[in-house]
């Protein structure tokens, strides 16, 4: 897996402990993009860390499992899964802001809270290798069914695609881009990130799409219900 200036091929590629974003309803897979606006100070102190570091954050969200009002706000429980991801560009704003974008490494397991006495919060991790391999498991993804689907969805929704774009990007980049950009609520963004393959992961986002468009309504709200 080449993302920006480094390689991450092996287990001894990945830290054992990394600093954590938690995002509701983010949601950052391998190989994909994820743009963030970073102005509160604890996390403008894990970016600077990250920078002077390898440059890794992991993107999780708060637990599906707590309601709001169950957690606590500084230290929300969080999801087990989340997805480490490389700064590759950022941008100061002037206002005390930074403008980033952060490239999928790979999804980790959540292990146990490290406190190393920063603002933020840091976690051992173990990260599923199978993200990195080479193996080509594009030619099991169900292309034509996740692309009528797509196309229902845009129609219904009277939206437009770069279609020749769309026609250019292999399976991997179409299933995982397109369930990052998926309008659905936390807990369908956390069945996609958590899918154990691409089959599965295109699968999921056709059945979760499907049920959206037989409601017939424009509200994105959890589904998986």
């Amino acid at each position: 897996m080449n993302v920006g200036n480094a390689r991450y091929l092996k287990r001894e590629d990945i830290p054992e402990i990394v600093p954590v974003f938690p995002l509701t309803g983010a949601l950052l897979l391998p190989g994909g993009q994820l743009p963030l606006n970073i102005f509160e100070p604890r996390y403008l102190a894990m970016f600077d860390a990250a920078l002077s570091g390898n440059r890794l954050i992991g993107v999780v969200q708060p637990s599906l499992t707590e309601s709001e009002d169950q957690q606590d706000a500084s230290r929300p429980a969080l999801a087990p899964v989340g997805c480490i991801g490389r700064i590759t560009s950022f941008a100061e704003t002037g206002d005390g802001r930074y403008i980033a974008s952060i490239s999928g490494v790979c999804r980790v397991r959540l292990m146990e809270e490290v406190g190393a006495g920063h603002p933020y919060r840091t976690f051992k991790i173990a990260p599923f290798m199978s993200d990195l391999s080479e193996d080509d498991d594009e030619e099991t993804v169900n292309r034509n069914e996740l692309l009528r689907v797509f196309r229902a969805y845009l129609d219904a929704n009277k939206l437009e695609a770069d279609w020749e774009s769309v026609e250019r990007a292999g399976n991997r980049t179409l299933v995982n881009s397109l369930s990052m950009m998926s309008p659905f609520g936390p807990a369908e963004k956390q069945a996609l990130l958590e899918a154990p393959d691409l089959k599965t992961r295109a699968d999921t986002l056709v059945a979760i799409t499907e049920i959206f468009l037989a409601r017939g309504t424009n509200d994105a709200d959890t589904i998986l219900q």
